[in-house]
C-alpha cells in the first residue's frame, strides 16, 4: 500500500494523539506517577499520583481533540491547573527555581512520546513524526501552564508574606485598661498605614479602649500621603469612640505636617509615648499620675 494511501487511514495529528492519550491514559499515568514532579510531592500514596496522572492525561486529550494543542487558555487546561499547576507550585514553595519545575514539568513527555512511537507501528513515518511533533506542542504548552501557575503562586505567596510582615512590623499592645497603643519604626507607606488603621481599630473594639496612642517615635519621614492616612487613623478611632493620641512627632514631620497645611489642632499630641500614656491616665482618672525621672508614669 503506498504511503499516502496509508496515511489516509489516520484522522488529523491532534485527533490521533487525543485517541491515543485516551487509549493508553492508564500506562502513562501509571510511568508519571514515579517521575519527580509526581512522586515528590504525593509521598503518602502511589494511587494518589496515578489519579492525578489519569486526570492530567485526560484533559490532554480533551485539548488535543478541540485542536488547540498550542493554546494555553483552552478549556482542558483548566484540570491542568487544578492538578499539576498545583503540583508545581508546592515545589516551588520547597525551595525548588522555576528551571527545576520546568525540567520536572518536561520529564513527563519522553514516557509518552515512547507509548506513542510504539502505539504507532505500522503508520507511515510521517504521520509518526506528526503525531510526536504534535505531542511535544502539546506537552511544551502544558510546561508553560505550569511555569505561569507556579510564578503566579509565588507572588501570591510574596505578598502573603509582605502582609504578615506589616502585621508583625505594627503591633498594637494594651498599656492600661483602656489604652492601647502602636509603637511604629520604619518607614511608613500607604499600605502600612492601611495596616496600622486596620489594626488599631480592631483593637480599639476587642480592648474597648477608650484612649488609642500613635507612637511615630522610630518614624524618620512621612509624606502627604501617609500623613493624611495618620489623620483619617485618629478621625476613625475617634468615631470608634476613642481619642487618639499622637506621641513622637520628630522635628522633621512636624516640618512636613506644617509644610502641607494639616490642621492638627483637634488632635492631642504628647512629646513621648510615657506623655501620652499618662494623658491618657490623667483623662480616664484611674489614679493620680506622678511624673518619674524617665517622664513616665504610676498611678
Amino acid at each position: 500500500m503506498p504511503e499516502q494511501e496509508a496515511a489516509e487511514q489516520y484522522g488529523t495529528p491532534a485527533r490521533e494523539v487525543g485517541e491515543f492519550l485516551r487509549r493508553r491514559r492508564a500506562q502513562i499515568a501509571q510511568r508519571w506517577a514515579d517521575e519527580s514532579l509526581f512522586r515528590t510531592v504525593f509521598t503518602v500514596s502511589r494511587d494518589e499520583a496515578v489519579e492525578s496522572g489519569l486526570a492530567v492525561v485526560e484533559a490532554l486529550a480533551a485539548v488535543a481533540d478541540g485542536g488547540r494543542v498550542q493554546d494555553s487558555d483552552a478549556a482542558g487546561f483548566d484540570v491542568v491547573r487544578e492538578r499539576l499547576a498545583r503540583m508545581g507550585a508546592s515545589r516551588s514553595r520547597a525551595g525548588l527555581s522555576t528551571a527545576r519545575v520546568s525540567t520536572e514539568v518536561d520529564a513527563l513527555r519522553p514516557p509518552a512520546e515512547d507509548l506513542l512511537v510504539a502505539d504507532l507501528p505500522d503508520a507511515p513515518e510521517r504521520v509518526v513524526r506528526d503525531c510526536v511533533t504534535t505531542l511535544t506542542v502539546l506537552m511544551g504548552t502544558l510546561r508553560l501552564v505550569v511555569l505561569e501557575t507556579v510564578l503566579s503562586e509565588g507572588q501570591e505567596l510574596i505578598e502573603r508574606q509582605r502582609l504578615q510582615l506589616l502585621e508583625v512590623a505594627t503591633p498594637v499592645i494594651e498599656l492600661w485598661d483602656g489604652v492601647v497603643a502602636v509603637p511604629l519604626i520604619g518607614t511608613l507607606d500607604s499600605a502600612r498605614s492601611q495596616v496600622v488603621m486596620e489594626s488599631l481599630l480592631e483593637a480599639i473594639v476587642d480592648q474597648r479602649a477608650r484612649f488609642a496612642i500613635l507612637d511615630i517615635t522610630g518614624v524618620p519621614t512621612v509624606d502627604s500621603l501617609v500623613a493624611q492616612h495618620l489623620m483619617k487613623t485618629v478621625a476613625a478611632a475617634r468615631l470608634m469612640g476613642a481619642e487618639c493620641v499622637v506621641s513622637g512627632i520628630r522635628p522633621a514631620i512636624a516640618q512636613t505636617i506644617v509644610h502641607l497645611g494639616l490642621d492638627l489642632g483637634t488632635v492631642v499630641t504628647r512629646a513621648s509615648l510615657a506623655d501620652a500614656l499618662a494623658y491618657a491616665l490623667r483623662e480616664s482618672d484611674t489614679g493620680r499620675v506622678s511624673a518619674g525621672p524617665g517622664g513616665s508614669g504610676r498611678p
